[in-house]
């Protein structure tokens, strides 16, 4: 394609492009998902077959290789048109009966159809695909839908249409006054509007201004901002073009992690083919304007999502946070010294949609706060899993039940976390709570990046805690002490309670480290870090102390609490559990039955998982103890014991219960019996432990 010099060339291109019938309606074509997912599931390899077959039979048919379709969990995914069957876990053996049912007799496969059990019918296109149904796009619009190497396919999808309008019949002014009034908030986390940062930008006094892109998604299991480069990267450019004419910037900056290649190759081939058409670059569609973007390769550390941090790995210095003022927005304070406006991926792919349909249009989808859809990557214990786009206001419930099919194995649903590692951890009681901004931080949560990881009865929460914290623990950059160390403090806590070795006290130091945390961090890593603590502190309270005073973990998580035992009347003795176990901590006993020897076993769970019937059970330890009025200091309770975990005293003999495996030998050796082991007792619960008290001692 040669050079546009004008606005009329884009609009000529365009209309030669449908006339050449590219992407048009009722022709035959299939589209497969080569998104990450797909692409690990072997989208490639049903690629390729799907071309051997066509190309053997001599058909009339478009492949199209396009980005995310969203549904992951049954990938590969495909959609054929004109039929608009929807296919989901294809392989390469089902092509030939796809290409000889579907395309040569009209009829749909219906093995590969999507259901939602086997009681009921196939759904045969995406419409009536539960997943698909309460979806809305509008940053994913062409994601899944077009070739994201062809500039063509986004031209004829209505792409490059809002350069033409602001270009065309808009002044920078108006474009800012139509952005501000949409109201669309920052979709990267914090929900700053979008507007106000543009304008601030804008009003720096300063020739030379940029424009950058966060596509830093470090949030682990998140991929909404990968999948628009990958799937949509022209949509990207549009957005960041929309943004640098109204703040009269000159130059862009894309901001990637380089463990996203696929995002980064798709972007490269995508500025590529403005450039050549001139739709980036120097004097772009002959109005004088100039804009050129550059891709930036940052080193993956979480703590880039932070602006400041972000423009010192641009910058090419180690990514760290620092204080504010100045802003990005004002000079001195962005990349090199010069005004920046920092958008994350998906607020520039929402810009194209609300400069060509207006800010009325907009305002009408979503909450009032909230405007607009917003991203999730919807992970965890859930049916089906994947990239979704839904409106602000939408509940809990309807994206977890609804979108989501529910829990997985029909188990029971017990919390959501929201806003990635950061986030906090929503219960059961809040399902029907709107997603928006205001709504999930009332609840100690934040809408973050758009992560969203569901957990049912199976999860413990407190291990939960524990996994979030020691993620952001290790990315802290360790500038602010109180980030440095009281998240280590904290995950120190964690850990010991997971081992079985809490204490009282340890709920207290959590929320009270947590809050210090939180007021004492100069970033946002270190201000939300505690999140996951704090939330599963204030609604699963109980799991807590029950790990602390119980030394038991209801989820069977914990490999510290609760005793791996084996239940012979269940055992048919298929010797799987010994086969299976490291530590060689299956025996067998006398009596021609196995027992776990409590001093070798580690509690790593093998023998628990591999057991075909069950009968590996997770109990609940019980409270050493030696009754010294029958104890008569003979000593072989000490001297049988292998790890030490009796004591001398000055009244005689004690157990340390934090040493102590309850193997069972003290209790199997004693000849007065005055070993025992029983059931743990909950002391009473004071005011303060549960956060009754509110003021300080008169």
């Amino acid at each position: 394609m040669k050079r546009l010099d004008s606005i009329d060339d884009l609009i000529v291109l365009r209309n030669l492009l449908l006339k050449e019938g590219v992407l048009a309606p009722g022709k035959k074509r299939i589209k497969v998902c080569c998104g990450l997912p797909c692409s690990t599931l072997g989208s490639h390899e049903v690629t390729k077959e799907l071309e051997n077959e066509i190309s053997k039979n001599s058909l009339d048919i478009e492949v199209i290789k396009t980005g995310c379709q969203g549904l992951c969990q049954r990938g590969p995914l495909i959609k054929t048109e004109p039929y608009n069957y929807f296919y989901q876990k294809v392989s390469p053996e089902k092509v030939g009966e796809i290409i000889s049912k579907t395309f040569l007799a009209g009829r749909p496969v219906r093995e590969c159809l999507f259901r939602d059990s086997f009681l009921e019918p196939p759904k045969e296109v995406t419409e009536e695909i539960p997943f698909y149904k309460k979806q809305l796009k509008v940053a994913l619009r062409n994601t899944g839908c077009i070739d994201p190497h062809s500039i063509s396919h986004y031209i004829v999808t209505g792409g490059y249409m809002a350069i033409e309008k602001i270009f065309s019949s808009m002044s920078p002014e108006q474009v800012l006054e139509e952005v501000t009034k949409a109201n669309l908030r920052g979709r990267g986390g914090a929900g700053f509007p979008a507007g106000k940062k543009w304008k601030h930008t804008k009003s720096s006094r300063c020739d030379i201004k940029f424009v950058i892109a966060n596509g830093d998604e470090g949030d682990p299991g998140a991929f909404m901002d990968r999948s628009v480069m990958e799937g949509d990267p022209h949509s990207l450019l549009e957005g960041m073009l929309i943004c640098a004419y109204a703040i009269s910037a000159h130059y862009g900056i894309i901001y990637v992690r380089h463990e996203y290649p696929l995002a980064i190759k798709n972007l490269g081939i995508a500025i590529n083919q403005a450039q050549e058409l001139g739709l980036i670059g120097k004097n772009i569609l002959g109005t004088g304007f100039d804009f050129t973007v550059h891709i930036r390769e940052g080193a993956g550390a979480f703590v880039c999502g932070e602006s400041t941090a972000l423009i010192a790995s641009v910058e090419g210095e180690r990514g760290m946070p620092r204080p504010r003022p100045p802003r990005l927005s004002e000079i001195g304070g962005g990349v090199w010294g010069y005004p920046t406006n920092l958008n994350n991926v998906e607020t520039y792919a929402c810009m194209p949609q609300i400069i060509e349909k207006g800010a009325d249009w907009f305002l009408n989808i979503g909450t009032e706060n909230s405007p607009g859809t917003k991203v999730f990557s919807l992970a965890g214990k859930v049916k089906n899993t994947g990239l979704i786009e839904v409106p602000m206001g939408i509940t809990l419930r309807e994206i977890i039940f609804d979108i989501g099919g529910g829990i997985l194995n029909n188990k029971k649903f017990k919390a959501v976390q929201t806003g990635g590692p950061s986030g906090g951890c929503i219960p059961e009681q809040y399902l029907d709570l709107p997603v928006d901004y205001d709504s999930l931080a009332k609840v100690g949560s934040i809408m973050g990046s758009g992560g969203m990881v569901v957990m049912d009865e199976d999860n413990c929460m407190v291990d939960v805690a524990k996994f979030f914290l020691s993620f952001t623990q290790a990315e802290s950059c360790g500038k602010c002490p109180p980030c440095r160390i009281g998240t280590y403090q904290m995950l120190q806590i964690l850990e010991k309670i997971t081992l079985g070795n809490g204490e009282e006290g340890d709920i207290g130091k959590l929320e009270r480290f947590g809050k210090l945390v939180k007021a004492g961090s100069l970033c946002g890593l270190g201000q939300n870090a505690p999140n996951p603590v704090l939330t599963t502190i204030k609604y699963f309270r109980e799991e807590y102390e029950e790990h602390i005073r119980d030394k038991y973990c209801r989820a069977k998580v914990c490999t510290g609490l609760g005793l791996l035992s084996i239940n012979t009347e269940i055992c048919y003795q298929c010797m799987r559990c010994m086969d299976t176990c490291p530590f060689e901590a299956i025996k067998e006993s006398r009596e021609g039955g196995f027992y776990i020897d409590q001093v070798l076993c580690q509690r790593c769970k093998a023998c628990y998982m591999a057991c075909p019937l069950g009968a590996i059970e997770i109990k609940e330890q019980p409270l050493p103890i030696i009754d010294t009025e029958l104890c008569y200091l003979c000593g072989r309770c000490k001297d049988v014991c292998r790890i030490n975990a009796i004591k001398e005293t000055s009244t005689g003999f004690m157990i340390d219960r934090f040493v102590c495996r309850k193997c069972g030998d003290c209790y199997n050796i004693c000849p007065m019996g005055a070993v025992r082991f029983e059931k743990r007792t909950h002391p009473p619960v004071s005011p303060l432990s549960k956060g009754g008290i509110k003021e300080g001692c008169p």
